[in-house]
């Protein structure tokens, strides 16, 4: 406690203390705010920080400094408590404040200089630096963990990848051995992901077993897409659903030798026929907003319910 209470003793350090209460902050912009030399604060961050009052985080060529908090003792704490209402005159005090709402105002009026010149192209420039799955992982944990879903038509398993963190259990099938290899090689740290080699028109699941079917870029290679969609009401559960990600209807007949394609794409009434066809309910189809740098067709997305 007496060692405590040295660390607080100087007003210098017991201003860092009240600031960094309230937020992080660097040495440049503590330097600002306490008006005072880098030397000087960062002589007294270093006290602060020996007898655990602080602690730092490095981001790029910054270290960002905060005081403890919950971390700290719960006697040192309220020790805190005590002395820091008391240890700056007031004066000191409003300015210091004043002070450090403008080191916050200019930090937010650099973001929204950021924001104002790189709009147009803040989609371009997300993907380049994140990839463009960046959603799909945030969507991923909107999902109820109880789920048990049915990537049908896996491939090579990315699906199954992105959902399994998120829900019970995962089926993985595809009829392609190749696909099937490469599947379990990425999945095989998943302990909740099952991969099955089966067709989709006769799966190795269970009646009734899923609660969510999902296929992507899957019907253009399947014969009868509605004995497809049929099958998969058959492995789903009353409620559930299904999900298809596939191509609208296009004149590329390229992609039949290139991609061994079946089918040219489909038009939003052909998967609503098939699907109610199949006896699912509430069918939804949303056209997908074509991305920028994407060569492909376009694509769409519908879901339907199994009454």
């Amino acid at each position: 406690m007496i060692t405590w209470m040295q660390s607080l003793s100087d007003p210098i350090r017991a201003r860092l203390l009240r600031i960094l209460d309230r937020t992080e902050l660097t040495v440049a912009e503590l330097c600002t705010i306490l008006q005072l030399p880098q030397s000087t604060v960062s002589r007294h961050l270093k006290v602060l920080g020996d007898e655990d009052w602080v602690s730092a985080r490095r981001d790029g060529s910054s270290n960002f400094y905060r005081m403890r908090n919950r971390e700290v003792a719960a006697a040192q704490r309220k020790l805190w408590d005590v002395v820091k209402g008391q240890c700056v005159h007031q004066t000191t005090a409003d300015q210091d404040e004043a002070r450090l709402e403008q080191v916050l105002e200019t930090r937010r009026s650099r973001s929204e200089a950021f924001f104002s010149t790189t709009a147009e192209k803040w989609d371009r420039l997300r993907n380049e630096l994140f990839g463009c799955r960046l959603d799909t992982w945030m969507l991923g944990a909107a999902l109820n963990p109880e789920l048990i879903i049915g990537d049908l038509g896996c491939g090579t398993g990315i699906l199954s990848q992105t959902v399994s963190p998120w829900v019970s259990k995962v089926i993985a099938v595809d009829s392609s051995s190749a696909m099937i290899q490469a599947a379990r090689k990425r999945l095989k740290d998943k302990a909740n992901v099952e991969v099955r080699k089966g067709e989709l028109t006769s799966l190795p699941i269970e009646d009734e077993t899923l609660h969510v079917g999902m296929m992507s870029l899957v019907l253009p290679y399947v014969r009868s897409p509605e004995d497809v969609l049929e099958e998969a009401y058959r492995v789903t559960r009353k409620g559930g659903r299904v999900i298809l990600l596939d191509m609208v209807s296009h004149d590329r007949a390229e992609y039949r030798e290139s991609m061994g394609h079946l089918w040219q794409g489909f038009s939003e009434s052909q998967i609503r026929e098939w699907l109610e066809k199949a006896n699912w309910k509430k069918v939804k189809y949303e056209l997908v907003p074509p991305e920028p740098d994407a060569k492909g067709t376009g694509l769409f997305v519908a879901s339907a319910i199994r009454g």
